[in-house]
């Protein structure tokens, strides 16, 4: 069998397979792409025709990559995302700072942190757009392994493997509990305290879970009863007189009391709290631009956080 050319392959049949394996819908992979289905599903078929492999099953129901599929379509999502990076490289080297950053951050710090990155990104970075992605820890560092992200903000520590970590602050703990509770009337607590319970945690696959765990002996654990899948569930179960929990310090301002339903004391332990860092792959072009964006958030710390220790 002659060797398959290099040139018969286009990135546009790519990015419209890679559509079809992300939305598992023809219709929605073409109105993703620009394009009409029927124009889509003929450039597939083609690409199939050209690499010899099924790449998706169909089906009246569904449309699944088959087996030999998914290795294919994650390649052609990698290739992809050189692409992509190499039209950005290019774009930016003759400026830096520029462009879009594609940038991650956990949900239990975004909301709370964001608002002063953007903020001051305009104002010291005025050429750069963020792009902005909310999950959990892990999905985050595989979109970044991937090369969908930039870059990320995420709590350490995570396997580095490949990846860049500049740490940004430590951000402490707050214990939150019903204004009512007894723990609301001390005016010093500790993590001991948090055995008083029921413990609220969140869900698996936050990081603040795993965390919170980890500052916790198993007198505490025995107390946990209920689950919340959002930091604001979590701050309403509160509210509602559930239990207590810890809460990051930018999570824990005062107009997030829930009218005076939730009380947040200081923790005696300045061990318990999180750092914070802005995370990128080692062979990312673009090092010496976020190095100096993780710089400049340092110099703007939000109130009440402070910088790691080594």
């Amino acid at each position: 069998m002659l060797p398959l050319a290099v040139s018969s392959l286009s990135l546009r049949d790519l990015e419209y397979a890679v559509a079809v394996a992300r939305e598992r819908n023809f219709g929605r992979a073409a109105e993703s792409c620009g394009v009409s289905q029927a124009a889509l599903s003929e450039q597939v078929r083609k690409l199939e025709s050209i690499l010899g492999v099924p790449l998706f099953e169909r089906t009246t129901r569904k449309v699944e990559p088959t087996v030999r599929g998914e290795t294919i379509l994650r390649q052609a999502e990698a290739l992809l995302a050189d692409a992509r990076r190499m039209l950005e490289d290019a774009r930016r080297s003759a400026e830096p700072l520029s462009g879009e950053l594609r940038l991650g951050v956990i949900a239990t710090l975004g909301p709370y942190y964001m608002p002063s990155v953007i903020a001051l990104g305009r104002k010291r970075f005025p050429r750069l757009a963020l792009r902005l992605l909310e999950s959990t820890t892990d999905d985050l560092l595989a979109s970044l392994r991937r090369g969908n992200l930039d870059a990320v903000l995420i709590a350490l520590p995570v396997p580095l493997d490949g990846l860049v970590a500049e740490r940004l602050f430590f951000e402490p703990f707050r214990l939150a509990c019903p204004s009512d509770h007894d723990l609301a009337r001390q005016h010093d607590v500790s993590l001991h305290d948090l055995a008083s319970g029921p413990l609220l945690l969140m869900e698996d696959g936050h990081c603040l879970r795993d965390q919170t765990l980890s500052l916790c002996d198993s007198r505490t654990l025995s107390n946990q009863s209920r689950y919340a899948s959002s930091l604001e569930m979590l701050r309403h179960m509160i509210a509602a007189g559930e239990g207590i929990s810890v809460i990051p310090l930018l999570a824990a301002a005062e107009h997030t009391t829930m009218q005076g339903m939730i009380a947040y004391r200081e923790l005696g332990e300045a061990h318990a709290g999180r750092t914070i860092a802005l995370v990128w792959r080692a062979t990312e072009t673009r090092a010496d631009d976020l190095r100096e964006i993780a710089a400049c958030m340092r110099e703007g710390l939000p109130t009440g956080v402070r910088l790691p220790t080594a």
